[in-house]
């Protein structure tokens, strides 16, 4: 089978208009369709010395909205928003996912059941975790990379050599059909549970450098998830939330079911291939977000709350957090494959409509997000 080539067009879905997710993070906020807008009704807040205000935001410009807490949305408004295709999420106060309302799924239903097909083939399912997880491992050592350029730190640079060694182990995992696969341990001794393995390695080695980039001491020394037990691992957990989000309306959009993955196991409630492709975008969204945030000093210590060993953003914190996520899903690129330029919210749809494209065979394989 030929190899799809960098600069193969993908044909694009109309031209791309600059849009944002809509944050709802002001308690008590009420919003209503307002013509071709939704208003934004904010209450007057005497702690904070705030009047009440109204925001109009188009609703062509509005890819997703997230509400935290206590606001409400009219009926006008979320069918206004349902009818744009606009999924609207719901979070608590300090960001748990409550749930979701997302438009219906598209009727192309061929789509979904070659996406269960290829599910159900494990060595075309093999091969598409692997994608996954080169793109993650690589975008990884490019970001190394990069900031290594001018700290020339010697250990960094070990680290990128181990990373590349794990990138090569991972391309030489292949399908073996002669492995029975244990119904209740499925990747045990499986080239699947192999992948994994090195992939958990490759990240390991990623996360023991990532300290060594920051110029502020937030006590930082490895990844900790559940829950996040210092400031750099609570924007970490934060932003992948929120970039999860983001790949799941793409794939609502595209017509795959986000809860039927590749690399990630299918199980009740995970977005399995939300995680898959959200793998490759981890280094170059979320990670750069925390980064800058951190080393150009526009978050500090001040800007995050501790309760019981866990750390999460103060809302002046989220509010600064959300701005510079925002931005940079508009940052425009050129893409590493097709060759035109587009935002970073783009790309994770344009992702998806070549994994959609490479389950009906309608292009020859799967090409990872990967940046130089």
């Amino acid at each position: 089978m030929p190899r799809l080539q960098p600069g193969t067009r993908l044909p694009a879905q109309g031209s791309e208009t600059t849009v944002s997710t809509l944050y709802l993070t002001e308690q008590r906020s009420l919003v209503k369709k307002d013509g071709d807008c939704l208003a934004v009704h904010i209450p007057a807040d005497k702690e904070k010395g705030t009047q009440k205000r109204v925001v109009r935001v188009p609703l062509i410009k509005i890819s997703q909205v997230v509400v935290y807490g206590d606001s409400t949305i009219t009926a006008p408004a979320l069918r206004a928003l349902l009818e744009n295709r606009v999924e609207i999420c719901f979070l608590s106060y300090h960001g748990r996912f409550c749930g979701q309302l997302s438009p219906p799924f598209s009727k192309n239903s061929l789509i979904r059941i070659e996406q269960h097909r290829v599910h159900n083939d494990p060595a075309r399912a093999l091969a598409l975790a692997k994608k996954f997880v080169l793109g993650k491992l690589s975008n990884m050592r490019t970001l190394l990379l990069r900031y290594n350029r001018k700290l020339k730190d010697e250990r960094i640079a070990q680290g990128i050599a181990s990373l590349r060694g794990v990138i090569q182990q991972v391309e030489g995992v292949e399908p073996d059909p002669e492995i029975e696969v244990n119904p209740s341990d499925p990747q045990a001794g499986t080239p699947l549970g192999t992948l994994l393995g090195l992939e958990g390695a490759g990240t390991a080695f990623y996360f023991g450098l990532f300290g060594r980039l920051l110029k502020q001491d937030l006590g930082f020394v490895g990844r900790a998830k559940r829950p996040p037990t210092d400031p750099v691992n609570a924007l970490l957990s934060y932003g992948y939330v929120l970039l999860m989000h983001n790949l799941s309306s793409a794939i609502s959009l595209v017509g795959l079911d986000p809860y039927v993955g590749y690399l990630h196991s299918s199980q009740y409630g995970k977005p399995a291939l939300a995680l898959d492709l959200m793998e490759e975008f981890r280094p170059l969204i979320v990670d750069s977000v925390a980064l800058t945030l951190i080393n150009n000093g526009i978050l500090k210590a001040r800007d995050f709350q501790e309760e019981l060993g866990a750390y999460r953003l103060t809302e002046r914190g989220r509010r600064i957090y959300l701005t510079k996520f925002e931005e940079r899903l508009n940052t425009t690129i050129t893409h590493p494959l097709f060759g035109y330029k587009a935002s970073y919210r783009k790309c994770l749809e344009l992702q998806v409509r070549l994994l959609a494209k490479t389950l009906t065979g309608e292009v020859p394989e799967y090409v990872p997000f990967v940046v130089r």
